[in-house]
């Protein structure tokens, strides 16, 4: 396979894992669109989804751009922000895994249709008002050593369009695994599901750390 080629399945991977690993701790966003969805339908869940979505791209693009500013500080110490990427990455993880998703579950229910363009906007709203989520990214980018940027436009878009298509593969799959367990849906299997990925979290930071002492 060309270097190139490689290079590119390597950075759509990269990209597609950090936009699934944003995405998917149980947080404010979750909790609103599993509300919209059992109490609206699989519409308005998958639309709040699609507005922090938006709001992740923005911060993910800022941050990948502001990491290809000291692209030459990160080369030279790739292994020592790995590290830290790593870490940074661990208590993202506890944090996720401590969390309570059911702590501050309210009922949604509106009377008569709610417009969509409504809830995609306090979605983004929402989402974009957590700033330290860039936190987040710089650790996810230094651990993944993802900065497609320096090799070009090309690679660039890849990254982002990946990133961006993980997103929406999340929200879709939850609007839709959600709306159709609606009639059976247990609130605090939520729980379980949270804790399960603040562990991966810290399992991939754990490894972070590993593949970087070792190596």
């Amino acid at each position: 396979m060309p270097e190139t080629v490689r290079f590119m399945f390597e950075t759509i991977a990269k990209g597609f894992l950090i936009g699934f690993l944003v995405s998917s701790p149980m947080g404010p966003i979750n909790m609103l669109t599993i509300q919209r969805t059992l109490n609206r339908g699989w519409w308005h869940g998958f639309v709040t989804g699609l507005g922090a979505a938006l709001s992740d791209f923005i911060y993910a693009t800022i941050t990948l751009i502001g990491l290809s500013l000291v692209s030459d500080f990160l080369t030279e110490y790739e292994s020592g922000l790995q590290v830290l990427g790593s870490i940074v990455l661990i208590f993202f993880g506890i944090g996720v895994f401590r969390t309570n998703p059911l702590r501050g579950w309210k009922p949604d229910r509106i009377a008569g249709e709610t417009q969509y363009l409504k809830d995609f906007i306090s979605a983004f709203l929402l989402t974009i008002s957590n700033a330290a989520i860039i936190l987040v990214f710089v650790g996810l980018y230094a651990r993944f050593s993802f900065n497609p940027l320096i090799d070009g436009t090309a690679s660039l878009i890849a990254g982002l369009v990946s990133f961006l298509v993980a997103a929406l593969t999340w929200w879709f799959l939850l609007a839709t695994l959600v709306s159709r367990l609606r009639k059976h849906f247990d609130r605090r299997g939520l729980i379980l599901l949270n804790r399960t990925i603040g562990i991966l979290l810290m399992i991939v930071g754990a490894g972070g750390i590993l593949l970087s002492v070792f190596k």
